[in-house]
């Protein structure tokens, strides 16, 4: 299954990079796929998996776990901007980048082909409770600080987070949704979480940014160093200290291990912060991690052995 994945990835990634360079697809494209993933996709996948959840006092670690690497960021990102002397913008795009993963878009896709569709439901959960709530939390808070904007109060952080398609999904998983439904049900949703990565894949296709300027590759190294191999180091340790094992313990450093979130990555670029920069960090951060994610499902394979 992990092969086939990456090579429908690397294929979807070179479509995507080829029709952007014919011009086959509207300039809005990959917004348009992004959205489909966003309303149609993600809700399915979360109720597919969420229902299949077995309550655990170790769900909790996987929850804290994205909130104590976004500490852990913070404190790394402020050293190394002191150390290499980065400009303001870059510290910001360096927050967002290295405290954001790609926990669902990528994810999801990557824990089912890496681990097993066994191991998702604790993907999901990572996702909602951990990264999506720090985007519409720690997430705002960066982009008004930096970029200039009214920082936001507890009714639009609530406001946000309440329109946002999957939290509606993840309720309903959690309270309603019987993990056996009709036979229709569930193979229609299945089959619309399934349409998830190739989607994803080709919108970033579509949008990949390689080109940098010569100064701006101190924090790039920087921030793909912090993001694919320092965040999911501090995520094994963590993990353990949580009591977690098996399924739960690998989907955890996994999660940890992902690429920098795209929405990030666009809201850096929307308020104009070192937009190239950010840019960068996705797709390179994209490409690295079909090196670095196989080598920590490697490594934490061998933990629960």
């Amino acid at each position: 299954m992990a092969f086939d994945a990456f090579a429908l990835i690397l294929t979807l990634l070179l479509l995507g990079m080829l029709f952007a360079r014919l011009r086959v697809f509207p300039d809005n494209a990959a917004d348009v796929l992004n959205r489909v993933v966003l309303y149609v996709c993600l809700p399915a996948a979360v109720l597919t998996y969420v229902p299949r959840l077995r309550l655990d006092i170790s769900l909790a670690g996987v929850i804290v776990t994205p909130w104590l690497l976004t500490v852990a960021t913070v404190a790394l990102v402020a050293m190394a901007t002191r150390v290499l002397k980065f400009r303001r913008d870059e510290h910001a795009v360096l927050l967002l980048c290295v405290a954001l993963c790609n926990s669902s878009f990528i994810g999801y896709p990557m824990v089912r082909a890496l681990l097993g569709e066994q191991a998702l439901p604790y993907a999901v959960v990572y996702d909602q409770f951990g990264t999506f709530i720090l985007l519409s939390t720690f997430g705002l808070y960066v982009l008004a600080r930096y970029g200039g904007d009214a920082p936001p109060n507890a009714r639009e952080i609530g406001l946000r987070i309440l329109k946002f398609p999957p939290v509606w999904a993840l309720l309903f998983g959690l309270t309603l949704m019987p993990e056996q439904p009709p036979a229709w049900i569930g193979s229609a949703l299945q089959k619309l979480a399934d349409a998830m990565l190739p989607l994803v894949m080709l919108a970033v296709g579509l949008t990949l940014q390689l080109k940098l300027p010569r100064d701006e590759l101190k924090p790039l190294a920087v921030g793909l160093l912090l993001r694919l191999l320092v965040m999911p180091a501090l995520a094994v340790p963590l993990s353990l200290a949580f009591g977690m094992r098996g399924e739960m313990l690998q989907a955890n450093v996994l999660e940890s291990a992902m690429p920098p979130m795209i929405t990030a990555a666009a809201l850096a670029i929307a308020h104009q912060l070192a937009p190239r920069l950010a840019a960068a960090l996705v797709g390179y951060g994209i490409l690295l991690s079909l090196v670095t994610l196989p080598l920590w499902a490697w490594v934490v394979g061998r933990l629960v052995l």
